[in-house]
């Protein structure tokens, strides 16, 4: 296992509100920003989802990759879903996207097991 995908998330959430402590009124608007984004609307949340696990992969975000291939995994995403949004990065973002596909394909499989709290 490269990775513990469900730690991960946890303690980033935890770092998280220590910032949230010093800026709270950043935190609030980042919050608001994250609900409207992924509101249901002419694409559904899962949707939505699977774009956010893109991005992630394609930027790097590990802390990314765990928040989104969980919430991915609460949203009804499938395995082959995932897998289908790996191979989207690897085209547009070759080898280093290829690397965290991997990564989110673990946590995708961590998460949807019942071995991450999805």
């Amino acid at each position: 296992m490269y990775n513990d995908w469900n730690e991960t998330a946890n303690e980033l959430s935890k770092l998280f509100q220590e910032v949230r402590k010093g800026h709270p009124e950043v935190a609030k608007g980042f919050s608001s920003l994250a609900q409207a984004a992924s509101a249901e609307g002419a694409l559904t949340s899962k949707d939505k989802e699977l774009m956010a696990v893109a991005i992630a992969i394609t930027t790097h975000c590990e802390g990314c990759i765990a928040f989104h291939t969980k919430a991915a995994a609460k949203q009804g995403a499938s395995r082959d879903e995932i897998i289908e949004t790996i191979g989207l990065c690897i085209y547009m973002g070759g080898g280093p996207a290829l690397a965290y596909g991997a990564q989110a394909l673990e946590a995708f499989d961590q998460f949807s097991s019942g071995t991450g709290d999805a």
